[in-house]
């Protein structure tokens, strides 16, 4: 593939320096969760340390409903913050999905950014690649590929249309994709999902993924990063520069979008992601409907931080955070069972479509 591979990690530091030191919010949307409240029950009728977090995931139980979403890989930098972030949710029970293994695929050599098992050999590991590449000579064996090269328990495939058709060197041909990853499914025991990067996933949508086979679907909603405003920064297109910010408040809420696929596609697990920053936040999506909440780039800032080498060019946050990585997971968690304290939930099965969440 000649010097795909160079491009493509080139693309992935660039990503990771502007999501830490650009805004790339999205602008005009919020991921939904404010317009939620709980109902507080002062009377919960039961002990806050009998509060009860561990969830099954790929057939692996783990000690929380949360999951450290896709982000990155395919270079030096990317790899010491995979692992960062593997370490972390090996330690505090979190699931890992990893970034866009497409690096992997054009240069094998790559592969050693994504391979976290070492770090991780108890939780659940999700492998990555964007759809669109069987669109553009990845096979279906390549995909697969994937999940033994990381020693994934999943593979997800990204629905990232409206992050292609911003970005310089996209691949815009998203024709007949829905056929293929039913190909991909056919040939395969692998749990097989699908994720969205930021725009949210619909109902009707998701019942035809359901409908292929698809196992898991990480909503991916818009509230949080928008990668038309990452684009944005790289772009040398007046064009597309100027048009990007006309879709900094496009998509599909994430509280719209965890409520939708739980209604369309209920045999799915549903991994609900998109601008979550706190434990409520994860207690609210569950209660929507999601099995398990993701958060992404806030983590992405914690990981950076807490890489400790000077031979590598690290790019500086914006605001310095205060906790570690680990401390903030915790925080997390905590905030969680306080929400789950709140309105006298002992476990995630009881928290999930929770009648005391409200809708404002």
């Amino acid at each position: 593939m000649g010097n795909d591979h160079t491009k493509t990690s080139k693309r992935k530091d660039e990503h990771i320096s502007i999501c830490l030191q650009e805004d790339v919010q999205a602008d005009g949307i919020s991921n939904g969760l404010e317009q939620w409240r709980f109902k507080h029950n002062p009377l919960p009728n039961i002990d806050f340390q009998d509060i009860d977090l561990p969830t099954m995931i790929f057939n692996k139980k783990v000690a929380t409903p949360l999951l450290i979403s896709s982000m990155t890989g395919g270079t030096e930098l990317a790899s010491r913050i995979n692992q960062q972030l593997a370490i972390a949710a090996e330690e505090r029970g979190w699931s890992l999905a990893l970034g866009s293994m497409r690096a992997a695929i054009e240069n094998e050599e790559l592969a050693y950014s994504f391979q976290m098992r070492k770090f991780a050999p108890t939780i659940p590991i999700i492998a990555n690649v964007g759809l669109v590449q069987l669109n553009y000579g990845v096979t279906n064996d390549q995909c697969l590929r994937l999940v033994e090269l990381s020693e994934a328990d999943a593979l997800v495939f990204h629905m990232n249309s409206m992050q292609e058709v911003f970005q310089p060197e996209g691949d815009t041909n998203f024709a007949d994709l829905l056929r293929k990853l039913e190909t991909v499914i056919k040939e395969t025991d692998i749990p097989i999902g699908v994720k969205e990067v930021g725009w949210g996933i619909d109902g009707e949508t998701a019942k035809a993924l359901q409908n292929i086979g698809v196992q898991f679907i990480d909503v991916a909603g818009a509230g949080g990063t928008s990668w038309s405003q990452v684009e944005r920064y790289r772009t040398s297109s007046k064009i597309q520069y100027a048009a990007a910010s006309s879709f900094a408040d496009w998509g599909l809420s994430t509280a719209d979008s965890i409520r939708e696929v739980s209604a369309e596609a209920s045999e799915c697990l549903i991994l609900g992601s998109g601008g979550l920053h706190t434990g409520v936040d994860a207690a609210k999506a569950i209660a929507l409907g999601a099995h398990v909440a993701g958060f992404g780039r806030t983590l992405l800032q914690y990981a950076v931080q807490s890489i400790d080498d000077q031979s590598l060019s690290i790019p500086q946050l914006m605001s310095p955070k205060e906790l570690s990585l680990l401390q903030h997971m915790e925080k997390i968690e905590y905030e969680l069972k306080v929400a789950m304290f709140g309105i006298g939930a002992e476990t995630i099965t009881q928290l999930k479509k929770h009648d005391r969440l409200i809708r404002q």
